[in-house]
């Protein structure tokens, strides 16, 4: 396992969970995640990453939500847990996240090679 991993592994933890609702999909779209983050997830062809691209969307979802929400990136994890990216329904944990956890999150992003979802 990189160090990499283990930071993503780290930084997940510590990211508060909530239940989005179902069926929402408003906070999916075009995002990028680290190389190591891509790596997780399945690969999906150009013409399937270019078609979701077409849509604004991500080559991830799917028809009932996101198919690799188990692994899915730091970035989607983030929605709704800050008042930075707020759920458009309202939806949110109890606590959100702690302010210095997130910024090793962005801190992270900005230290590693980005790609689009």
């Amino acid at each position: 396992m990189s160090d990499d991993d283990r930071e993503i592994d780290t930084l997940r933890k510590q990211i508060p969970s909530f239940a989005c609702r179902s069926g929402c999909h408003d906070c999916c779209g075009p995002v990028t995640a680290s190389s190591t983050e891509m790596a997780r997830l399945p690969r999906k062809s150009s013409a399937a990453r270019d078609a979701a691209l077409a849509e604004l969307s991500c080559t991830h979802l799917g028809e009932n939500g996101c198919t690799v929400y188990d692994e899915r990136p730091l970035i989607c994890r983030l929605f709704g847990t800050t008042p930075r990216l707020p759920c458009p329904n309202g939806a949110r944990p109890e606590v959100m996240i702690d302010p210095k956890v997130e910024q090793q999150i962005h801190w992270f992003a900005r230290r590693t090679r980005q790609v689009l979802v």
